[in-house]
């Protein structure tokens, strides 16, 4: 059996298991619209699996997911921007109530940043994309102790970049009047693959705790 047809044998698993328990509520969303009040800013990576991490159920969080859960700055211009798209529609018009950017541990995108990427037109907007995490690896670079100690080099990046995502959410006007206001709060996430563990950026005592801790 190939990929594809285990996908479609366990869309039939869902329907016959899963679906019946969310299927009121998502009839009524389709009559109502969906209120989610998380937006979730996560990786592309098949690994992380935000409703599997969470518990989480259809209609519980807005959903964006990018090589390396990076957030482009704002920019009023007549380009195309899925990513600022996405959080424009989850700030003004969704109304979401809580910010979540969340990376994780092994991430390829933050490894990329210290490998050198081949002058192809096959990967120009890989290159272009990556330049979102300059700043945390040249801050990772003049903070580490031992940058020849690879993986923590690594883990430290895959942190730091977190914290230089969430500060371009600031940059959008939406996002910083409601944080501004009371209204929307910001989340660093870091999610661990080989543990399944989550660590929240504490801006009291500017450091990664356990989830845990986390006080609504």
């Amino acid at each position: 059996m190939n990929r594809i047809q285990q996908l479609i044998k366990g869309n039939t698993k869902f329907k016959s298991q899963y679906f019946p328990y969310f299927e009121s509520e998502l009839i009524k969303s389709i009559k109502h619209g969906q209120k989610p009040e998380v937006l979730f800013i996560g990786c592309s990576d098949s690994r992380v699996t935000h409703d599997l991490m969470l518990d989480s159920k259809p209609g519980d969080m807005f959903i964006l997911r990018n090589v390396g859960n990076f957030i482009p700055p704002f920019q009023a211009d007549n380009d195309f921007h899925g990513s600022a798209a996405a959080i424009e529609y989850a700030v003004s018009v969704l109304q979401v109530k809580d910010i979540i950017v969340c990376g994780h541990s092994h991430c390829g995108a933050c490894k990329s940043l210290y490998e050198e990427i081949p002058d192809d037109d096959s990967l120009v907007h890989i290159r272009k994309w990556l330049e979102l995490g300059q700043k945390a690896k040249e801050f990772t670079l003049r903070t580490i102790q031992d940058p020849n100690n690879k993986e923590e080099l690594y883990r430290q990046t895959e942190r730091n970049s977190i914290l230089y995502q969430v500060e371009n959410l600031f940059s959008y006007p939406a996002v910083k009047q409601k944080v501004d206001a009371g209204t929307l709060k910001i989340h660093g996430w870091y999610y661990s693959i080989e543990t399944g563990d989550i660590e929240y950026y504490d801006l009291v005592e500017k450091k990664y705790k356990p989830i845990s801790e986390l006080k609504p």
